[in-house]
């Protein structure tokens, strides 16, 4: 049985977080953020040039999925823990102006920025809310496509994520993640450290485990792979990553038609 975590605490930190992350992205933290993050995890040079500069600047993902998520022209997609909004301007390229791409995000500054962006720069099909990861306020069958980076790991009610994620999906649908996993699980006294969840560490489940969790919710897991080029930045989450394996992977699940 995995250890209680205040929730409201746990926000509370991850939120703290994400605020400097959108204030002052050249700051220090425990994962790096930025155009040489994005190029280094895989994402198309021709794609970063079209987005918006400021919020590549404040991006904190940990892996590349775009190609896996197979977006095309029209579709409607759902990006959950948006941030400053990189990912879901790329996944606007990708679904054109036919297509609508909702950025669901619980900072206020991250929104701010995501939306003043999306203003400047035209992205008319995208669009940033506010809300939780585990109660998507949207309807049921409403999008054809989830994407998120590095922020399921962060919410403590995993399993209660990947069912809102199915829940949402149109029949057919896919779910594109890259995520933080560890090979081991990890001790009580990480799990139940608040600030080492908002570090993307204490929140990362074991790999079988989060697998399982995805395929509870109804999803068919259809590919995985790894991260390597991801790596933390501090001596503790490297320590971390080292003891526990902690590291980046990406996922594709579809929801049967």
């Amino acid at each position: 049985m995995q250890p209680s975590i205040d929730v409201d605490e746990l926000r509370g930190k991850v939120r703290n977080v994400y605020q400097q992350v959108a204030a002052d992205p050249h700051a220090g933290f425990h994962f790096e953020t930025g155009r040489g993050l994005a190029e280094r995890l895989g994402y198309e040079v021709d794609d970063l040039d079209r987005i918006p500069a400021q919020a590549i600047d404040s991006f904190a993902g940990v892996g590349y999925h775009i190609d896996l998520a197979g977006l095309e022209g029209g579709q409607r997609v759902l990006d959950m823990g948006s941030g400053s909004g990189m990912d879901s301007f790329v996944a606007a390229l990708r679904v054109g102006p036919t297509g609508s791409v909702v950025g669901l995000d619980m900072t206020d500054e991250q929104l701010a920025k995501a939306r003043s962006l999306a203003a400047v720069h035209g992205f008319e099909q995208a669009s940033f809310e506010r809300g939780y990861i585990e109660e998507i306020p949207l309807e049921a069958a409403s999008v054809d496509t989830v994407i998120s980076n590095g922020v399921i790991n962060l919410a403590a009610e995993k399993d209660q994520v990947f069912r809102e994620i199915a829940r949402v999906l149109a029949p057919g649908g896919r779910m594109a993640i890259s995520d933080i996993v560890t090979e081991k699980e990890l001790t009580e006294n990480i799990v139940c450290d608040t600030s080492l969840w908002a570090a993307c560490i204490g929140g990362a489940a074991q790999e079988d485990r989060y697998r399982a969790m995805i395929e509870s919710a109804g999803l068919r897991l259809a590919s995985t792979r790894g991260n390597p080029q991801y790596r933390f930045l501090s001596k503790s989450a490297r320590g971390a990553s080292e003891t526990f394996g902690v590291k980046s992977v990406s996922l594709l699940a579809i929801k049967p038609a």
